[in-house]
C-alpha cells in the first residue's frame, strides 16, 4: 500500500533516477512507448526507488514524469486545459497562456532552460526536425496536433517556445453566436455566400479566429470535393469530401522542401470543386487567383491583415512579388474575390467579425462595398 511520506520527493532527482531505470525496463526497450506503457514503467521505477507518498501524490508524480519523458513536460498540464489555445514559454520560468481569448501569466515552470531544451528536443527528435546552434529555430506539428515553434539564442534572449493547440472540433454557429463572433444576420449572410459559391478571404491579426471561422464556413459546402492546402493540420475534415495536402520543410541537408505554391499546382490536377489555402502569404497567391478565375468558384483562404482594405493591399503586394504586372494583379483580384471577411478582437479578448466587404472589378482595379459592419 502507498503511504504518505513526511517530505515531498525531489522531482528533479526522480526524473533522472526514473530515466535510468527505464533504460533497463524490458517493456520500454521492446519499443512500446505509448503513454499507458510508460505509466506502468514509471510506476515500477518509482516503486524500485522506494518512493512512498500519498495515493494522489503518487498519481501526480506518475503523470508528471510521463509528461516529462514522453511529452512537453510542465506544458502538458496547460495544454490539457480545454480553454487554453496557446502556451508561450519565454525561457524556463516565464510562462504565459492564452485562455478564453486573454493573455495570462501562469505559475508553471521548467527546472531551467536546459530542461526546457531537453523536452523540446525529445519532442522534435522523432519528427526529424533539427534544433541546434547551426539551425536555431524550428517549426513542427506534434503527433497530437499541437503546433510547436522554437527559437534559440543568440536569435532570442532565451530559448523561446510557442505551442498552439488546434481545436479538436469545429464550432457550431450557436457557439459562435453565443460568443459574439457573429450575429444571426451575419450567419445568414456567410452561409449564403458559401452556398452561392463566392470566393472568400478571411483576414485579421494572429489569434483572432480566422481558421476557426474558415472551418465553420467549410462545414457548409455539402458534398463538394474540397482540397485543403496547409502548413499544419488545423482544418480537420471540416466537410465530408476533403483532401488534405500539407507542406514539407527541408530536411537537415536542406533538400526536400515542398511549398504551398507547389501543392496548389498539384491540387489543380485533383479535380477540386473548391480550393482552400489555410493561409496565403507568398507567391502562391498568383496561382490561387488564377484558380479562382478559372472555374474553382467557392474557394476560400485566410490572410494576415488588420482589415479588408489592408487584406487587398497585402494580396496585391504578394502577387507583385510573384512577378505578375500591377495591371494584371488588380484585374485578377477584382475578378477573383467576392467577399473579404475581417475579424477583430475586443479589449476583453472576445473575437468578432468586424466587417464584410464585397469586392468588384473596375478598370481602375478592385473596389469594395461594405455589406456588413459591427462597431465595438
Amino acid at each position: 500500500m502507498v503511504r504518505a511520506s513526511q517530505a515531498a520527493p525531489d522531482e528533479q532527482h526522480l526524473r533522472h533516477a526514473v530515466a535510468r531505470r527505464l533504460r533497463d525496463d524490458v517493456e520500454v526497450t521492446a519499443g512500446h512507448t505509448d503513454r499507458a506503457t510508460l505509466r506502468r514503467a514509471v510506476a515500477r521505477a518509482l516503486a524500485a526507488e522506494g518512493v512512498v507518498v500519498a495515493p494522489e501524490t503518487w498519481a501526480r508524480l506518475v503523470r508528471d514524469l510521463v509528461d516529462d519523458l514522453a511529452g512537453l513536460g510542465p506544458a502538458e498540464a496547460l495544454l490539457r486545459d480545454p480553454d487554453v489555445t496557446e502556451v508561450m514559454l519565454n525561457g524556463a520560468d516565464e510562462v504565459y497562456v492564452e485562455r478564453g481569448g486573454s493573455m495570462q501569466r501562469v505559475e508553471v515552470r521548467f527546472d531551467d532552460d536546459a530542461h526546457l531544451l531537453r523536452v523540446v528536443g525529445r519532442a522534435l527528435g522523432p519528427l526529424g526536425v533539427r534544433l541546434d546552434r547551426a539551425h536555431p529555430f524550428a517549426d513542427a506539428v506534434l503527433g497530437d496536433g499541437v503546433r510547436l515553434h522554437a527559437i534559440l539564442p543568440p536569435l532570442a534572449e532565451r530559448p523561446t517556445v510557442t505551442l498552439r493547440r488546434v481545436p479538436a472540433v469545429i464550432p457550431t454557429w450557436d457557439t459562435l453566436l453565443a460568443g459574439g463572433t457573429v450575429t444571426e444576420e451575419l450567419r445568414e449572410l456567410l452561409v449564403a455566400a458559401v452556398t452561392e459559391r463566392c470566393n472568400v478571404a478571411v483576414c485579421g491579426r494572429a489569434g483572432v479566429g480566422k481558421t476557426t471561422l474558415l472551418a465553420r464556413l467549410l462545414a457548409e459546402v455539402g458534398d463538394d470535393r474540397v482540397v485543403i492546402i496547409e502548413d499544419a493540420p488545423e482544418l480537420r475534415r471540416p466537410s465530408p469530401h476533403t483532401v488534405h495536402l500539407r507542406t514539407r520543410a527541408a530536411n537537415p541537408d536542406g533538400v526536400g522542401a515542398v511549398d504551398i505554391a507547389t501543392l496548389l499546382r498539384n491540387a489543380l490536377r485533383m479535380r477540386p470543386d473548391r480550393l482552400v489555402v489555410g493561409e496565403v502569404r507568398g507567391v502562391e497567391v498568383g496561382d490561387l487567383l488564377q484558380a479562382m478565375n478559372t472555374g474553382h468558384d467557392g474557394s476560400l483562404t485566410t490572410v494576415h491583415a488588420n482589415g479588408a482594405a489592408e487584406a487587398l493591399v497585402r494580396l496585391e503586394g504578394m502577387a507583385l512579388l510573384a512577378g505578375i504586372p500591377l495591371v494584371a494583379v488588380r484585374a485578377q483580384l477584382g475578378a477573383a474575390l467576392d467577399l473579404v471577411v475581417a475579424l477583430a478582437r475586443h479589449r476583453d479578448g472576445r473575437r468578432h467579425v468586424r466587417e464584410v466587404v464585397e469586392v468588384a472589378h473596375t478598370d481602375a482595379g478592385p473596389t469594395t462595398r461594405e455589406v456588413w459592419r459591427c462597431d465595438p
